[in-house]
């Protein structure tokens, strides 16, 4: 009797030949932010239909983010470039994160002076 196995071809699984190589794209993106800024380590969230968040933040304090379109293609990038992932987006990790003067006026908004919100 031959041996079967059986394979999940479900849009964004881990078998699904697009979300594989949605997944390979992702994570060299990944591994070149690591490798600009001197390391990383992520934390990926699920942002509803539209897939997962994947934030980057580098051993210099600077970060990213990039989506992937469903939770399991996140999660296979960040295991493929091989990065430390968090949980939550807090505690020692979240204070490794620097920003600068553009961060704040965008964080503040109609503080600072930036666009009515209408």
């Amino acid at each position: 009797m031959a041996d079967t196995q059986q394979i999940d071809e479900t849009p964004g699984t881990a078998q699904d030949p697009r979300a594989e190589r949605a997944a390979a794209k992702l994570a060299r993106r990944i591994t070149a932010f690591s490798k600009a800024h001197g390391g990383t380590e992520a934390q990926v969230a699920y942002i509803g239909e539209r897939g997962a968040r994947i934030v980057l933040v580098g051993e210099d304090g600077g970060w990213g983010d990039l989506v992937a379109t469903s939770y399991e293609i996140a999660e296979n990038a960040v295991k493929k470039a091989g990065v430390t992932v968090h949980e939550e987006f807090d505690g020692e990790f979240a204070a490794k994160v620097k920003t600068g003067p553009y961060e704040w006026k965008r964080m503040a908004g109609i503080q600072l002076g930036g666009p009515a919100n209408d």
